[in-house]
């Protein structure tokens, strides 16, 4: 093989050879797996239900009033602009769970955080029961 990368690129060294050969094996590379590699259909699908969709966008909204609020108590927001936008992201939230109770049939309960702890009603600690 050596002699041939030495007839091919001429008065290169036999280390600027190696490189440009090996520069050309991942261009042929590159261009096979872009050119010939068959795509699997199931990349291209949703992965996620439409369900799963209004879930999050739900979870967004939620979390989108929360900081409304924070933000407003904190003095960022007149009490006009605090309502207006309130009233708006409660309609939209409106909107999202009457798509949610046609898709099931019946109310979703709210989602869970990730690492959140279940409290019962009275229950201040991170207890369940008790």
């Amino acid at each position: 093989m050596l002699p041939i990368c030495v007839l091919l690129l001429g008065g290169l060294s036999s280390e600027d050879g190696f490189v440009l050969l090996g520069c050309l094996a991942l261009a042929a590379g590159t261009m096979i797996f872009i050119f010939f590699i068959d795509a699997d259909p199931g990349d291209s699908a949703a992965h996620r239900s439409r369900l799963d969709q209004l879930l999050e966008r739900r979870d967004t909204i939620y979390d989108n009033l929360r900081d409304l609020k924070f933000e407003y108590r904190a003095g960022k927001y007149s009490e006009l602009d605090y309502e207006a936008m309130k009233q708006s992201m409660e309609t939209e939230a409106a909107v999202v769970l009457a798509e949610i109770d046609e898709l099931t049939g019946g109310p979703v309960r709210p989602g869970r955080r990730a690492g959140a702890t279940a409290t019962a009603p009275g229950n201040s600690g991170g207890q369940v029961g008790s």
